[in-house]
C-alpha cells in the first residue's frame, strides 16, 4: 500500500470513528406535565425505550406539583445548564411555555414538541394527534351505542388548554348529528380521576337517568365509572388516550370505548425524531397519529403491559 493510500484510509477510518462517536450517547431531556396521569407515564416510558434502542440516554423532568408551569420553566433552565443535546417537551401550558421554548432556542438546543402544540417557539417537529377527530369519533361510537337518544354528560379537561378545547369541540360536533340526544351537563374535571368521580356524583343527583358519559380522557372516565357504579347506573362511558386501565375496563365491559391518543407512541416518536435530527437524518415537520376508537372488538394490540410494548419502527411512523 502506498503512503498516500494509507493516509487516505486513515482519514476515512478516522472520519467514520468520529461519525460513530456522534451517533450514540446523546442526552435527551424529556419534559412532561405530571406524575398522576397514566398518559404521561406512558409517554416517558416510550421516550426512554426509543432512546435506549438508539444508544442514547434520557433525563426525565416531571413537575412535583401537577401541571405547574412555574416548575416546567425552572426545569428548562436546568436542561440548559446541563447542556442536554435535545429536548422533547409536552408543555404544561401551550401559551405560558413560549418564553421557555425561546430560551431553549437561544441555547441552540433542538426541540421536539409532543402532545400539546406550543403557540410559539421553533421546533424540529410536532408529534401528536387530532384531538377534534378523536373526540368526535369516540363520541359517535357512544351516541350510536345508546340508540341515538337519551341524556348525555360531558366531562371536560382543563378549560383554556388547546387539547381540552379541541376535544370539547369534537364532542359537540358529534352531538349535533344526534338531535334526539340531550346534553344535560358539561363540566371540567381537569383530567383527574378523583375530581371526575366527585363531579359525576354531583351531576347524577340532578340527572339520575343519564344514558352516556363522554370523558375527555381515560382518567376521568375511570372516575366517572366509579361514581356510576356506586349509583347503580348503567350509563355507557367513553374516554380518550387508550390507557391500559381503560383497555382493562373495556375488556371487563365497564367502559364502551377509548380514543387512541397513545402517549407511549408519542414518546417513542418524539425521542426518535430528536435523535435522528442530531444525527443529521431526515425528519418530518409533523407526525399525526391515525384516529382509532378502541373497543372490545379491536383491543388486542393495546392489551399489552406498558413495559412490554415496543416502539414503532421508523418505517411505521406516519409522516404528515
Amino acid at each position: 500500500m502506498t503512503r498516500i493510500s494509507a493516509m487516505a484510509l486513515a482519514l476515512v477510518l478516522g472520519a467514520a470513528a468520529g461519525q460513530s462517536a456522534q451517533a450514540d450517547g446523546e442526552k435527551i431531556a424529556v419534559l412532561t406535565k405530571n406524575q398522576t396521569n397514566p398518559f404521561f407515564q406512558a409517554e416517558r416510558v416510550g421516550a426512554a425505550k426509543a432512546a435506549a434502542s438508539m444508544h442514547a440516554t434520557v433525563l426525565q423532568y416531571v413537575p412535583t406539583q401537577a401541571d405547574s408551569i412555574a416548575e416546567q420553566l425552572s426545569e428548562i433552565d436546568d436542561v440548559i445548564t446541563k447542556k442536554a443535546d435535545a429536548v422533547v417537551i409536552a408543555p404544561v401550558d401551550y401559551k405560558a411555555i413560549v418564553p421557555g421554548i425561546q430560551k431553549i432556542n437561544a441555547a441552540k438546543i433542538p426541540v421536539v414538541n409532543v402532545t400539546d402544540r406550543s403557540s410559539g417557539g421553533d421546533f424540529v417537529s410536532f408529534v401528536g394527534a387530532d384531538d377534534h377527530t378523536i373526540a368526535k369519533k369516540t363520541a359517535e361510537a357512544l351516541l350510536k351505542a345508546i340508540g341515538g337518544k337519551g341524556e348525555v354528560i360531558v366531562l371536560e379537561g382543563v378549560r383554556g388548554t388547546a387539547t381540552a378545547q379541541d376535544r370539547l369541540r369534537g364532542f359537540k360536533d358529534a352531538l349535533a348529528e344526534f338531535p334526539n340526544v340531550k346534553l344535560v351537563a358539561s363540566q371540567p374535571a381537569n383530567y383527574q380521576r378523583l375530581q371526575a368521580m366527585q363531579v359525576m356524583e354531583n351531576l347524577l343527583q340532578a340527572n339520575p337517568n343519564v344514558a352516556g358519559v363522554l370523558a375527555a380522557n381515560d382518567t376521568m372516565a375511570i372516575g366517572a365509572m366509579d361514581a356510576l357504579s356506586e349509583a347503580g347506573s348503567k350509563a355507557l362511558i367513553t374516554g380518550i388516550n387508550g390507557s391500559k386501565e381503560a383497555v382493562d375496563a373495556i375488556k371487563a365491559g365497564k367502559m364502551l370505548a377509548s380514543g387512541d391518543y397513545n402517549g407511549f407512541v408519542q414518546g417513542c416518536i418524539g425521542a426518535m425524531i430528536a435523535l435522528r435530527h442530531l444525527r443529521h437524518e431526515e425528519t418530518p415537520k409533523q407526525v399525526t397519529q391515525p384516529t382509532v376508537v378502541i373497543t372490545k372488538d379491536n383491543l388486542a394490540p393495546y392489551d399489552v403491559p406498558l413495559d412490554q410494548r415496543q416502539c414503532p419502527s421508523w418505517d411505521e411512523v406516519p409522516k404528515s
